[in-house]
């Protein structure tokens, strides 16, 4: 069993510098469809680098793999996305104030572990595997702590968007510290078998 270190702030900011020709992959944000798509593929491979507790930098994108991949991905995603619109649909109908409450919690406390657990897994059932939000309530702490420190990536990647670099930066790096706490904790527990 590999054991999967904590990943600092500091190497986190630092990732997507470490090759930062490939920040330019961002540039398919531009293209339409067919752009978003290969983004999309090449950030769940992204994810289950975190995941696998490798920060060398961005990997090389492969765009008709990550386009093929990333097809693939929205397709499959699709089912959940509907019943989360219908499900904060219902709880805005009940009142905006209850509608805004469930779209807090659910983004999060649930999304961001449910999407990494899909990326890792890839199939439409993983977005439903809510038993993995077992380990969100069991570490609570450590897990509000995590969310808190991407919040706060992602403001100092968006400060950065004024130099346009924060852009990329933002986008390869979106779910790397639930991914690091994924692949520690839950990874950990399914190879190990608890």
């Amino acid at each position: 069993m590999i054991i999967i270190e904590t990943i600092s702030f500091s190497e986190a900011f630092k990732y997507p510098f470490k090759t930062p020709a490939r920040l330019l992959y961002a540039l398919l944000l531009i293209v339409p469809i067919v752009g978003w798509l290969a983004l999309f593929g090449y950030g769940a491979r992204l994810v289950n680098e975190f995941i696998e507790g490798r920060y060398e930098g961005p990997i090389k994108l492969d765009f008709m793999e990550d386009l093929k991949l990333g097809f693939m991905l929205f397709l499959r995603a699709l089912p959940f996305y509907i019943v989360y619109v219908i499900i904060l649909f219902a709880a805005t109908y009940v009142s905006e104030a209850f509608g805004n409450l469930v779209s807090l919690l659910l983004g999060f406390f649930v999304i961001p572990m449910l999407a990494v657990n899909f990326f890792r897994k890839q199939t439409i059932e993983s977005f439903f595997e809510f038993g993995v939000l077992n380990v969100v309530k069991e570490n609570i702490g450590e897990y509000i702590i995590t969310v808190l420190k991407q919040y706060a990536l992602i403001i100092i990647f968006m400060v950065l968007s004024i130099v346009l670099v924060g852009i990329p930066a933002m986008i390869f790096t979106n779910s790397i510290f639930i991914a690091n706490m994924y692949g520690r904790l839950v990874e950990r527990r399914t190879d190990s078998g608890l």
